[in-house]
């Protein structure tokens, strides 16, 4: 290798041509997209973590004006703030109003249920949001930066060959080089591959959570009480889901 040779990231983005420079853009774009949506989700993760024992506060509440500002307090903005708002908001709109609406042709039990699989619907939708980006990014920036690999070694032994200089320490400095967009394509996927790991599982959690909490939401405001089996019953669900 000739002595003061400069090799590395920045000699081979100044020796590269156009398409190289597109292919490390990409994959800045890539990382820098994936670790936001990791950051985003992590924060919520964070937010909710204490979700368990709103549900808790709100089932202990004296009335049910008091549980939800009890849930509002201790989860803000949650998907189960959202739920038990949401049903409270359909029963109270059916009691005043549901006659003179299309929905009025329902019983009051399933206008409720309906309430409820549209706010759960729009739970999973914004649970699930950017976790196809982050499933994208992780399957396909490998293969990014093996385009950059291959690219980068083609142009490197075109520049050898027409400098007529092919020995060992000529060819392993540019290849070298080019073997980093490699490197830079399995920096990029392996965060993302683990993060919508993670956030798939914490989602299946979550929704079985939802899922039994809806239980709960549609027995009380239909009966007047909550499901006697109900924590048996979501931590079998949670249980199922996450060994699923």
């Amino acid at each position: 290798m000739p002595q003061g040779a400069d090799f590395g990231p920045g000699n081979l983005w100044a020796q590269g041509d156009a398409i190289s420079h597109a292919v490390a853009i990409a994959l800045l774009i890539m990382s820098l997209t994936s670790w936001y949506l990791i950051l985003r989700k992590g924060l919520r993760l964070i937010r909710q973590r204490n979700r368990g024992s709103a549900v808790d506060a709100f089932w202990l509440a004296p009335q049910l004006a008091t549980g939800l500002e009890a849930l509002t307090r201790s989860a803000p903005g949650s998907s189960f703030d959202e739920l038990a708002h949401h049903a409270d908001l359909a029963i109270r709109h059916f009691d005043t109003r549901g006659a003179q609406t299309l929905g009025g042709s329902l019983e009051r039990g399933e206008f409720l249920t309906r309430a409820l699989r549209q706010s759960m619907a729009r739970s999973t939708a914004s649970l699930e949001s950017g976790l196809t980006t982050l499933a994208s990014i992780g399957s396909t920036a490998p293969f990014v930066g093996l385009f950059g690999t291959v690219w980068g070694i083609y142009h490197a032994l075109v520049g050898i060959s027409a400098s007529g200089a092919a020995t060992l320490d000529h060819v392993a400095g540019p290849v070298g080089e080019a073997l980093i967009m490699t490197a830079a394509g399995l920096f990029v996927a392996i965060p993302a591959v683990l993060a919508y790991n993670a956030f798939n599982r914490a989602n299946r959690v979550e929704l079985a959570e939802l899922d039994a909490f809806a239980h709960d939401l549609h027995a009380f405001f239909t009966t007047g009480a909550r499901l006697a089996s109900s924590g048996k019953t979501r931590a079998a669900s949670v249980e199922s889901r996450e060994t699923s």
